[in-house]
């Protein structure tokens, strides 16, 4: 996907995927997009396979076109920069993007700068205050 082909206000990243039993198997999976309004991430199911990483479960998907695929899922470790976080992680089919969900994001502690169309710190994690 060229620069040109995505929508206005979408960036990617280079994310590095890992099998989480196994985390010296890894990949690195270049212009991954950032996708702030979804939950998952999308890998090629080959780069998954690849790995080693095992097909856990199947869901059904809603496409932001409201279209509706089962697509199976598996668990990772997603890098980005130097962090990471385990998430589940989608095995895309041929035609599906590769997407960077909100759920590795929230994981990975970064949100989007949309002006710079960057990945930034997002601060310190909330917690419930303790009794004292």
């Amino acid at each position: 996907m060229t620069e040109s082909d995505k929508p206005v206000g979408t960036f990617s990243v280079d994310v590095t995927i890992a099998d989480h039993l196994h985390p010296e198997r890894t990949r690195t999976v270049r212009e991954v997009m950032v996708d702030t309004g979804g939950d998952a991430t999308w890998i090629s199911a080959g780069i998954l396979e690849e790995l080693g990483i095992r097909r856990v479960k199947r869901d059904i998907i809603e496409y932001a076109n409201c279209l509706r695929a089962i697509r199976t899922i598996g668990y990772a470790i997603v890098r980005v920069g130097n962090r990471e976080t385990i998430d589940e992680v989608v095995f895309a089919e041929p035609g599906d993007h590769l997407l960077l969900g909100s759920r590795a994001l929230e994981g990975l502690g970064l949100m989007v700068d949309p002006r710079s169309k960057r990945l930034v710190d997002r601060g310190p994690k909330l917690a419930m205050a303790v009794s004292a």
